[in-house]
């Protein structure tokens, strides 16, 4: 930077080897720029400037002549030269907002800040308060993207191979209930074999959709007619000898946050519940090229946090005294009770793990960058995942396999391949472990359970460890991320209108994140390089992590490194209270039993970037193991 008024201080005579006061400590006092101080000093000050060799005396002419003329050509612009902007600020000011970012100035530092503040920094708002203010389209994503693929590294397997399970699907269930938690794996069997039409199977998941959605609150849109259509043109191509594959006549839902043309899509807020999307977004329309029906737009939390939205509390099937966790409530409600045969959900820092855990279903979050995000709502550009809930684990390849590869709409999705064989032996698989996690909560019997299931399977448990970090510190981007994804609805208050309005919710929440500083989001951005480094080094010693699902730290670390994750069903716990995503209020205490409930329990395996066929085979042989997934919602 060229030398401008941040000199100060005194500086020597260079002929009398005398410190003298230096006349830039007053320009600073005096908020001036050094052009601006010499266009109205005296003559005399300058002629003494000029003795002391302090300025050189071609600047002295220059500061001499008219002082709204413009300085010697080829003369550097000083850093802080322009008008002054902003409101007026003080070291009060300062003293106050050093609480909130957590640093110190000293008495000099404040004063300096303050009264230099509107010719520094001020107009570096700009963008945002004018006068030429700038609108960024909620299309334009930033300019940095995150590549969970550390320089230098390759991940993912070397080819594309897919081989699902031979098993016969068996004879047609003579019940519409059997058939409505029927796993895709055997409808699309089914369907194929023509024993069961896409037409009656979407009229099932209709009809329980009606009866039983009020007691769930987990859809928000369905599109009857169009499900219809749908199915009946499946069922037609699949007579034609037209069959596209396994998902071809199977009736989904998607989280009400995937665009879907003619169909509203709300994000479950207020503000958006009237509105209809022009356009499918990419997942949905491979969905739709698969041959999948789409029967329900299905609820999430306002803005995908936790599960309350415009319509209420989405409840969990297993209790329905409680919620069904977040922000992929609908899904995680709807798949476990039977009313869809596949949905999407989407995770940015738990939210396809929480509710699968919650409602007992199968979650599989892809590798960040796997599954384009194009006409997907954006709440973090560099979290937000898209993937199946599903009712087994190999229903959650089929589904991968069709939703996966880039999308121009989307930078961060990359082209990848998916190696999944559903009888691949997993004997011999290296799975990582933290003994110290599987002592404590939120670890049970069940997670404990499930390791022994994995020596009992011939693969290798490893003890593995983390550094005690702060990992949370790394929440500061997902904030600063979702305050700029909603900084219009944040700054016109739209966010007031919200139904959840605690300390806890996205209002709040944007509206705090707007003094988290900069410098420190950057910060935070090298210490999830660092992590990723961590976990490339685990990834060295296994091919999965075994973990106790709702682990704070896990979650965290593995959200924000990209890395992949299975949830599902692995046994039962009983629980005496009701449990929820939000901060305890005193005021409305939850539900306690006094005999406790029964209600499923999942563990999660997280997998190496890209190797969700492994992790999957893995999943596929656990959960034969477990067995536990022929059990459903009492009274669904």
């Amino acid at each position: 930077m060229a030398e401008s008024v941040y000199n100060s201080g005194p500086r020597m005579n260079e002929k009398s080897g005398h410190g003298v006061p230096c006349p830039y400590e007053e320009l600073r006092k005096m908020g001036k720029s050094r052009r601006e101080f010499l266009g109205t000093a005296s003559a005399g000050l300058l002629a003494a400037l000029t003795a002391a060799d302090v300025l050189p005396a071609e600047v002295v002419e220059a500061a001499e002549q008219d002082p709204t003329k413009e300085g010697p050509a080829g003369a550097p612009s000083a850093y802080g030269a322009g008008p002054a902007v902003g409101p007026e600020v003080s070291t009060t000011t300062f003293s106050e907002a050093e609480k909130l970012v957590q640093i110190s100035l000293n008495s000099e530092e404040r004063t300096e800040a303050a009264e230099s503040w509107r010719v520094t920094m001020a107009a570096l708002y700009e963008r945002r308060v004018g006068p030429r203010k700038m609108p960024i389209e909620e299309s334009v994503a930033p300019y940095s993207q995150w590549n969970p693929v550390l320089p230098g590294r390759s991940a993912g397997p070397t080819r594309d191979a897919f081989v699902r399970s031979k098993d016969d699907a068996g004879a047609l269930p003579s019940s519409d209930e059997a058939i409505a938690y029927s796993p895709v794996s055997k409808l699309s069997r089914w369907i194929e074999q023509r024993k069961l039409t896409s037409e009656r199977l979407t009229n099932i998941y209709l009809e329980r959709i009606r009866k039983f959605d009020p007691k769930l609150r987990c859809v928000i849109t369905v599109p009857r007619e169009h499900a219809i259509v749908r199915a009946k043109q499946a069922d037609a191509e699949i007579a034609a000898g037209k069959y596209r594959g396994p998902l071809h006549g199977i009736p989904y839902g998607v989280k009400d946050l995937l665009d879907t043309a003619g169909i509203r899509t709300t994000w479950g807020a207020e503000f958006y519940r009237d509105r209809v999307p022009a356009t499918d977004s990419a997942v949905v329309r491979r969905l739709n090229d698969a041959g999948a029906v789409l029967i329900a737009k299905l609820s999430l939390g306002a803005l995908a946090l936790n599960d309350i939205w415009f319509g209420g509390q989405t409840m969990n099937p297993w209790l329905l005294e409680e919620g069904a966790s977040g922000s992929s409530a609908g899904p995680g409600a709807a798949t476990a009770a039977g009313l869809v045969g596949f949905a999407i959900g989407s995770e940015t820092g738990g939210s396809i793990v929480a509710p699968s855990m919650r409602c007992g279903v199968t979650g599989l979050r892809p590798t960040f960058g796997r599954v384009p995000r194009t006409g997907a709502m954006t709440l973090c550009w560099s979290l937000d995942k898209l993937g199946p809930m599903t009712r087994g684990v190999e229903d959650g390849a089929l589904i991968l396999r069709a939703i996966s590869g880039p999308d121009a709409g989307d930078l961060s999705s990359r082209p990848c391949k998916l190696d999944f064989d559903a009888a691949r032996s997993v004997a011999g698989l290296r799975v990582g472990y933290f003994p110290k996690w599987m002592q404590e909560k939120p670890a049970t019997d069940v997670d404990r359970a499930a390791l022994e299931t994995v020596r009992k399977l011939g693969m290798k448990t490893v003890e593995v460890s983390l550094p005690d970090w702060p990992y949370d510190s790394m929440e500061l981007i997902l904030f600063a991320e979702g305050a700029a994804a909603f900084e219009e609805y944040t700054l016109d208050r739209r966010m007031n209108q919200l139904k959840a309005q605690v300390p806890d919710a996205w209002p709040n929440l944007f509206r705090q994140a707007r003094f988290l500083s900069a410098v420190d989001f950057v910060q935070a951005d090298r210490m999830r390089r660092k992590v990723a480094v961590e976990m490339a080094r685990i990834f060295g010693e296994v091919d999965l992590l075994l973990v106790p699902s709702l682990r704070d730290e896990i979650l965290t670390i593995t959200n924000f490194t990209g890395q992949p994750s299975l949830t599902f069903r692995a046994g039962f716990v009983e629980v005496s209270e009701a449990r929820s995503d939000w901060a305890p209020d005193p005021k409305n205490p939850l539900p306690k039993f006094s005999t406790p409930r029964r209600v499923p329990h999942g563990v999660t395996l997280i997998g190496s970037l890209f190797e969700e066929g492994t992790m999957c085979s893995a999943g596929m042989a656990m959960e034969r193991e477990f067995n536990v997934m022929g059990e459903h919602p009492p009274g669904f």
